[in-house]
């Protein structure tokens, strides 16, 4: 199978289903952003740092294909077998991040992300999924969404923010506080 088609070359795509739409649909950036954001958990999962959380990580990739599958669906044609998210892979998520409360200090302040590149990955992550979720409740605004996505996606930003404060507490490394310049 060649892996260029030649389809695109006059800036249109196919979602599933069949309708062609402009590559810089809405609906193709929010599905774009979802694909980069499953880079950098590929990234994050790669960290010697995260051996152990391997295989939730490649789970999360799961889902965020998943959830990239359903946004490149057109919503008004009959949908083929696509997998579907459920909301035990939210709570899946806010398990992990109730195991990571309860072993970190809390949270006094803002803290500034760094302090080294595995922790600095997870940021990123967290930034890009953010935009995912900005994207997607704008897709909302014109066309169907599962409301479930925007749930998905709230919730791992903020897993990935209580592990970027995890790998930072297991690598040693400082937090820094912002301190706002007054």
């Amino acid at each position: 199978m060649k892996i260029y088609t030649k389809t695109g070359d006059q800036g249109l795509t196919s979602l599933i289903g069949g309708t062609r739409v402009r590559k810089s649909h809405l609906r193709i950036e929010a599905y774009g952003t979802v694909d980069e954001l499953n880079s950098y958990i590929g990234l994050v999962r790669d960290q010697p740092v995260n051996e152990f959380r391997k295989n939730l990580l490649q789970e999360i990739q799961d889902r965020l294909f998943t959830i990239g599958a359903l946004l490149a669906s057109d919503p008004d044609k009959v949908k083929k077998n696509i997998p579907d998210l459920h909301e035990a892979d939210i709570i899946r998520l806010e398990v992990e991040m109730d195991g990571i409360d309860a072993i970190l200090p809390p949270l006094k302040a803002f803290i500034l992300p760094g302090g080294h590149p595995a922790v600095s990955f997870c940021h990123v992550a967290r930034c890009v999924c953010r935009r995912a979720e900005r994207l997607i409740i704008a897709l909302q605004e014109e066309s169907f969404v599962e409301p479930i996505i925007i749930k998905y996606l709230n919730r791992l930003s903020d897993y990935l923010f209580m592990l970027s404060r995890q790998m930072a507490h297991e690598l040693k490394v400082e937090e820094l506080s912002w301190q706002p310049r007054l």
